[in-house]
């Protein structure tokens, strides 16, 4: 297993066992059979609506001696209804409480998309909150707060594009230590991770398989199949491997932490072997000539809502 390093020394597990989508009643065992499998590092979030399970799983196989609560770095996220200051606090005790922990290892901010306290998807312009009723900064201080008190041991963010990177590290006093970003061979998104590397930033992948499973209202009729990619069976083929485990591989050679999600026993096991996975240069360089580009998480729930005071640019890279 591969490990990112934090400065105070804290360790990363760099495969985790993502949990959106996990429908509660299914949840539960994921994460016990993730721990049992070897599985060090769980993400979690708010919205998945699923956390007071993972916190059930958490608490059984910490009771059951499986695991001692250092060795597991547990993720989660605050949701786009808790972005004022006043409000990081509420969002982050109740993630706290549902999964039943005194801490979390990282907390990232969800999305750069506020919206009013009540409401939990936008309907209506007036669900949102604009950057100069909940500017970013303001949001960061809450989050700074968190780790300055001990609940968080580090802080970060999610679906961040460079420029709102930038408007953090203008006016923070604690850099954030991650961006998690959909990240896959048809989205390979260099030109991000590179910048965020150069700050310091780590990076963690999700919808690392192209998100067969995401909700119907997130498909579109042309969207491509990752998985069906035949530059991608050949390689795994050569190694006798699955896709998605070549998948995972390349996220690893790329120094990127990667989240797959499964319910399923046999493919949590196979996803976590994904880490003895070595590719080649040759399989590398094929990966990176692939032709399709496609983002399959692309934010329009929140920027096509009538009177939404959001665009594309202050989720996504301009170039």
């Amino acid at each position: 297993m591969k490990y990112i390093t934090f400065d105070n020394g804290d360790k990363l597990p760099m495969l985790g066992l993502g949990t959106w989508k996990s429908a509660p009643g299914e949840v539960f065992q994921a994460v016990l059979w993730a721990l049992e499998a070897g599985y060090r590092h769980i993400d979690c979030a708010a919205v998945y609506k699923n956390e007071k399970e993972v916190g059930d799983a958490l608490k059984k196989a910490f009771a059951d001696g499986l695991v001692k609560r250092e060795e597991v770095f547990v993720t989660s996220k605050l949701w786009n209804n808790a972005h004022e200051r006043d409000q990081v606090q509420v969002g982050f005790s109740q993630s706290l409480a549902d999964l039943q922990l005194e801490y979390l290892d990282l907390y990232l901010i969800h999305w750069p998309i506020a919206l009013k306290s009540h409401v939990m998807f936008p309907e209506k312009g007036e669900d949102f909150l604009d950057y100069t009723n909940a500017p970013l900064s303001e949001t960061w201080a809450g989050m700074e707060a968190l780790k300055s008190d001990g609940k968080v041991r580090h802080i970060g963010v999610s679906n961040f594009n460079q420029q709102k990177i930038e408007e953090i590290l203008a006016s923070c006093q604690i850099k954030p230590e991650m961006n998690q970003i959909e990240l896959h061979p048809y989205l390979p998104q260099k030109k991000l991770v590179d910048f965020c590397f150069s700050h310091q930033i780590n990076v963690t992948a999700y919808s690392p398989l192209g998100s067969a499973d995401r909700p119907s209202a997130r498909k579109q009729a042309d969207d491509p199949v990752l998985m069906e990619e035949k530059v991608l069976h050949k390689i795994a083929a050569k190694h006798g491997k699955t896709v998605a485990q070549v998948l995972i591989a390349w996220s690893l050679h790329r120094d990127v932490a990667v989240i797959p999600k499964s319910v399923n026993q046999d493919r949590i096991k196979q996803n976590l072997e994904s880490a003895d996975l070595k590719l080649d240069g040759s399989d590398m360089e094929a990966i990176s000539n692939l032709k399709t580009s496609h983002r399959f998480i692309d934010g329009t729930f929140f920027t096509e809502v009538p009177g939404s005071p959001y665009e594309q640019s202050d989720l996504w890279e301009n170039a």
